[in-house]
């Protein structure tokens, strides 16, 4: 408790820079859902066919992902505040929508018939009479749509619009279960005061809440403009959000460069997209990555060497290994097999060329005289697992294919299990037998040692290796077996033309012109 209390204490200009981030994504699409629900509510209270076109169009919406929904979105609003709102006004609409219609609905119709031989006119009605003794359920709708939109919101993260997704993801990646609290309690929070200060408003007369919509409608205006017009003339940088916690990513920069710089959180499945369109200068990927030769970046050299050596290897279990003792000469046949060049081409060939894994990996070892047929698979089963990028679809697949043809083993791939937390802990659990794990990412975020030890292994491969190795053994019952032969480490890159014009090759060069913005 008192570790994660001063986590939040460190964090706590970011922390509210996020949270009042998240609000303004809420009150930004919130409100346009009320100003496009509301109307839809009442024309579907008024037609049957309205009401079957809007509140069926509106339950669709519902059930489509909001990942899938964002990933629509991205080819044509790009990333950052546009899409993040328009998901969420999506999002919005079908409570409000509906508890419109609801409550409009249940409006007696003897209370109409007395309004109209009154001599209202249908306008009067609607505002004097029906919106009126509606509200309760629509301030229901309303209610619920905020706190799905708190919810939603969390994924703006993901594509560059910020909030408190930024820790949540961040914390996932890491395994960090302090960074994952700071953004699911103040989100959960979030919701309940919204929830708590609509359910006050409810009580208030029109006329005041006209004004409290008003008010709140510029409010949101102003957010949604800065979000998607942020203040221009310096480096765009985007970086994913397990670069921006771990100690060797942004930390680590800012010991051993001296830059802070301003940056937006990313998913690394968009970075290189953003790049290649202009809307970010400067990414932090993955050395090997197939996209840097896609889009011509240029890669810029790690002259001080923050960044630690990230050699791929297979993370096994020890009793995985005990029961079949066949998998260790079957892998062991890869080691040392992947340069850097060739793992970065293989990564292309998927990337760019849209060749699948399967097929990519078992090309490789056909060139490498590796590739034998699958044998029976009758004396037993082994899963193997990966994390959700392409890089580790084809090393999947290249340890499935070479465990079925050099071993009487069936293997499974179980691809696409997200990030290093997610993988390790189903290695533990015994979900999967093994999967390709960077010794780097075993120091920083599996082994996690003091500063002390990170700093006496900086640098040294074989030292990074031989400590993640034995600590997993002693703690976590896993064996990292021998190195596959490239380091995967990370690499800040840019489109070639704009660092060439700005006369930045390495990250002291990035530091300099950084300082002189």
């Amino acid at each position: 408790m008192q570790s994660f209390l001063a986590f939040l204490a460190e964090q706590a200009p970011v922390l509210a820079r996020q949270t009042l981030t998240h609000l303004g994504l809420t009150f930004a699409s919130l409100l346009p859902a009320l100003a496009l629900g509301i109307p839809l509510g009442i024309w579907s209270a008024r037609s049957p066919a309205a009401a079957r076109l809007w509140l069926s169009l509106s339950s669709a919406l519902q059930t489509v992902p909001s990942i899938a929904l964002l990933g629509v979105l991205i080819p044509l609003l790009g990333i950052g505040a546009a899409p993040a709102l328009t998901v969420l006004l999506l999002y919005a609409l079908l409570p409000v929508i509906r508890n419109t219609y609801t409550g409009i609905r249940e409006v007696s119709p003897a209370v109409l018939d007395a309004a109209q031989g009154m001599g209202m006119t249908r306008r009067q009605m609607l505002f004097q009479v029906e919106l009126p003794l509606a509200l309760p359920v629509l301030f229901a709708g309303i209610r619920t749509a905020a706190v799905i939109n708190v919810g939603v919101a969390t994924l703006a993260a993901y594509i560059g619009a910020g909030g408190l997704g930024e820790f949540i993801f961040g914390g996932i990646a890491l395994n960090n279960p302090q960074m994952i609290l700071a953004g699911a309690i103040p989100a959960a929070l979030l919701a309940l005061l919204l929830d708590a200060a609509l359910a006050w408003m409810e009580r208030w007369p029109l006329r005041r809440l006209r004004t409290a919509v008003l008010f709140l409608g510029m409010l949101a205006a102003a957010t949604a403009f800065r979000q998607a017009f942020p203040p221009q003339g310096r480096l765009r940088i985007a970086l994913q959000p397990e670069f921006v916690g771990r100690s060797d990513g942004l930390p680590g920069l800012r010991r051993v460069y001296g830059f802070d710089p301003p940056v937006v959180v990313l998913s690394a499945a968009l970075m290189y997209d953003a790049l290649a369109a202009g809307e970010a200068d400067l990414v932090c990927g993955d050395g090997t990555d197939g996209r840097i030769r896609a889009y011509d970046l240029l890669l810029l050299e790690d002259d001080r060497h923050a960044f630690p050596p990230y050699e791929a290897a297979v993370l096994a279990r020890q009793a995985s290994l005990e029961q079949h003792p066949e998998l260790r000469e079957a892998i062991g046949l890869l080691a040392g097999r992947i340069t850097d060049t060739a793992m970065a081409a293989l990564n292309y060939q998927t990337d760019y060329e849209k060749h699948p894994p399967e097929q990519v990996a078992r090309a490789f070892l056909e060139r490498e005289g590796l590739y034998h047929p699958p044998r029976s698979g009758k004396a037993g089963k082994v899963v193997v697992g990966s994390k959700i990028f392409t890089e580790q679809f084809i090393l999947a697949h290249l340890l499935v294919q070479l465990i079925e043809g050099y071993t009487e083993l069936d293997a499974e791939a179980k691809t696409g299990l997200g990030g290093t937390q997610v993988c390790f802990e189903a290695l533990r659990r015994g979900d999967i037998d093994l999967y390709p794990e960077y010794s780097g990412t075993g120091l920083q975020v599996i082994v996690q040692p003091g500063p002390a030890v990170l700093d006496s292994l900086r640098g040294d491969p074989a030292a990074v290796l031989a400590y993640v190795d034995a600590q997993s053994q002693r703690r976590f019952g896993a064996e990292w077996l021998e190195p596959l032969g490239f380091n995967n480490t990370y690499a800040f890159m840019m489109r070639k033309p704009q660092a060439a014009a700005l006369g930045i090759r390495t990250l002291s060069d990035l530091a300099r012109y950084l300082e002189s913005e």
